[in-house]
């Protein structure tokens, strides 16, 4: 898992593949059991494009990621980028890391 802080670093992914953009804040419980979802895939699929973004530290990049997808914010927040479009999402309790890996077809 990689960090994402500026709006340049998210606009780059966009010429990318596929990426797993997390939006995750500090403050709130349901982010915190959300972050152990990323956690499992990360360690389950440690090579999966996967970027974190703090919506606290990085207010600007969120609302920046929130206009260009046309995807209303959310934390926690989970964004399937696939060849610079926003594929699927998911919020809240919705984020679970064998969902996450289906959609980024890593499943077994």
């Amino acid at each position: 898992m990689q960090n994402l802080t500026t709006t340049s670093e998210f606009d780059a992914l966009l010429d990318g593949p596929a990426a797993l953009v997390y939006k995750h804040s500090t403050r709130c419980p349901i982010s915190a059991l959300a972050y152990e979802q990323i956690g499992e895939l990360t360690r389950t699929h440690p090579d999966a494009p996967i970027y974190l973004v703090d919506v606290h530290a990085a207010r600007a990049l969120s609302d920046h990621i929130a206009k260009t997808l046309g995807i209303t914010h959310h934390s926690p927040q989970a964004v399937l980028l696939r060849d610079g479009k926003a594929v699927w999402h998911a919020e809240h309790f919705d984020i679970k890391a064998r969902a996450l890996a289906r959609q980024l077809e890593l499943a077994d």
